[in-house]
């Protein structure tokens, strides 16, 4: 089921609200590595290449609001995803496949996130969602 547009700007314009509060991204970010763990551990192994602990912090979080956007179209938490399930989707150009198949949250990493690496992460992760969801 694609993620309808709606659902990512809701979701997306929520979180914007939420973020004066200082507590809101960490329980995100936590509660993402806590049901997510192997894709957490992914994540990580890009510290060096994405600028460090920050920046994974960082695609955490977008992975989160992802998640959170599947939630509210299927009404239903992402299963935990496993590495063979991100093996799975890493074939091929994962922009691309992203665009195709979920174009709305295409949209919000490419509107939102510069860096290509971490655009190309991103992706891999959501195609990931997809496939499980």
């Amino acid at each position: 089921m694609k993620v309808p547009k709606e659902t990512v700007a809701a979701v997306v314009g929520e979180a914007s609200m939420k973020m004066s509060d200082p507590n809101y991204s960490a329980v995100l970010v936590g509660g993402f590595v806590q049901t997510q763990q192997p894709t957490a551990q992914y994540i990580s192994t890009y510290e060096q290449d994405v600028g460090g602990a920050e920046q994974v912090v960082n695609i955490i979080f977008h992975a989160a609001l992802i998640a959170t956007c599947f939630q509210r179209a299927e009404n239903r938490t992402v299963p935990s995803m496993s590495y063979e399930d991100l093996d799975r989707v890493s074939e091929g150009d994962v922009v691309a496949k992203l665009e195709q198949k979920q174009p709305a949250l295409h949209e919000y990493i490419t509107s939102n996130v510069e860096d290509p690496q971490v655009r190309k992460i991103l992706c891999l992760v959501t195609l990931g969602m997809d496939l499980v969801s």
